[in-house]
């Protein structure tokens, strides 16, 4: 039986379907891989984008005594740190959902962190409640009763005792670059989100410090 002949037109056609074909199927890989697909794979980073507006109004109060905070451009969730809490039971980031947090890590060997304690103890007492709360955790590791007995010494009244004698929750934040010496504070938003972050002290009871947490936490 003989083949009628393929016109050139026709084949032009035939070919031209063919590479729109391919050109779609690379487009949906696309689509699936950076768009679609990536909302899937990372359900944290939507939770975090009231986070991203939020932190666009701090970005501007970040400044005088608090001017070393370092604001996120794109807010992260964070690992579900682990600490005790003032009964010695343990706790997890994930148990402050819904709540703004201050998250603090001391030693009662870092110097800064001793003096910045009295500021972070203030700022509890005129912020502090149902919708914010500094947890300052302590990360002594040996001389386990010391950290406590100089919290009562210094008259540290409104801060629970938070603590964390592994200190791993500074390691698990030292593994995705939000500890690098000690004092560490971070924002974090109700969903579990970085707001900002500071490597060092800084005056908490300052009125820059109360601007910039009142905005954090809609007040």
């Amino acid at each position: 039986m003989t083949r009628s002949p393929v016109s050139p037109s026709s084949e032009v056609r035939r070919r031209s379907i063919i590479a729109i074909g391919a050109v779609a199927g690379v487009i949906v890989g696309l689509a699936a891989v950076y768009g679609i697909g990536a909302t899937q794979r990372n359900p944290a980073d939507a939770a975090c984008r009231p986070a991203a507006e939020v932190a666009k109004r701090l970005a501007p109060l970040a400044q005088g005594e608090v001017a070393a905070v370092g604001i996120a451009a794109e807010p992260k969730k964070l690992p579900e740190l682990t600490f005790n809490d003032p009964e010695g039971k343990p706790r997890t980031l994930a148990d402050y959902r819904g709540r703004t947090v201050l998250l603090n890590l001391w030693a009662t060997w870092c110097v800064p962190c001793r003096k910045e304690m009295p500021a972070l103890d203030a700022l509890q007492a005129k912020l502090g409640g149902e919708t914010f709360e500094v947890v300052a955790v302590n990360i002594d590791t040996r001389n386990l009763d010391k950290p406590k007995a100089w919290l009562e010494e210094v008259g540290i009244k409104r801060l629970g005792y938070y603590a964390d004698p592994s200190a791993k929750v500074f390691q698990d934040l030292k593994a995705v670059g939000k500890a690098f010496g000690m004092p560490t504070t971070l924002l974090i938003d109700p969903q579990g989100c970085e707001l900002g972050v500071l490597a060092g002290p800084a005056e908490w009871a300052s009125e820059d410090a109360i601007k910039l947490v009142s905005a954090a936490i809609g007040k």
